[in-house]
């Protein structure tokens, strides 16, 4: 399996960087986006960042746009956004594709691993309804969540609307932070 912490990933400046600077923290990666109806996530995410960071929690933000052209800004954008709406302080990254021919590396590691996805279903089903066909394994919409542990695994993985007020969300994340 591919050391998700040694993937390259771009900052909004630009500048090349891995998730590696992260080790021996928790860490929740999350696929983004600002015209989404689930974008009031974002208010949770911080609160969440907020009171566990001390004890060695972030969270990774990565917009992408392919879901309806729900992230159509540019990385600036998108942080202004992010940060003037939400008072984000968590680390937002350049724009990625995280489905498709396109896919970043970093979500081929991610959504490549067999961990269950907490929460599958109702989303899902809600986008059936509406005509949208999800593969298994594939990202299924804006705020997708992956757990790391300290040791650079998954440890869990969230369907997009489990918030990070989910009860279920909270344990894993705790339990995770708990192993020091």
């Amino acid at each position: 399996m591919t050391d998700i912490l040694s993937i390259p990933v771009k900052r909004t400046d630009g500048s090349e960087t891995t998730l590696g600077s992260y080790k021996g923290q928790v860490m929740l990666v999350v696929n983004v986006a600002s015209k989404c109806g689930l974008t009031k996530q974002y208010e949770g995410l911080e609160k969440l960042y907020e009171d566990k960071r001390e004890r060695g929690f972030v969270i990774t933000a990565f917009p992408a746009n392919d879901f309806m052209g729900q992230e159509p800004g540019s990385d600036a954008e998108i942080v202004e956004f992010c940060q003037l709406t939400y008072d984000v302080k968590f680390p937002i990254f350049s724009k990625i594709s995280v489905k498709g021919e396109t896919k970043h590396p970093l979500y081929k590691a991610l959504t490549g691993s067999t961990v269950a996805t907490t929460g599958d279903g109702p989303m899902r089903e809600k986008l059936r309804s509406r005509g949208m066909e999800v593969e298994d394994g594939e990202i299924v919409w804006n705020f997708e969540k992956f757990l790391i542990g300290r040791d650079g695994k998954i440890a869990a993985r969230f369907a997009p609307d489990v918030t990070a007020q989910d009860s279920r969300l909270i344990e894993a994340v705790d339990r995770e932070l708990a192993k020091g």
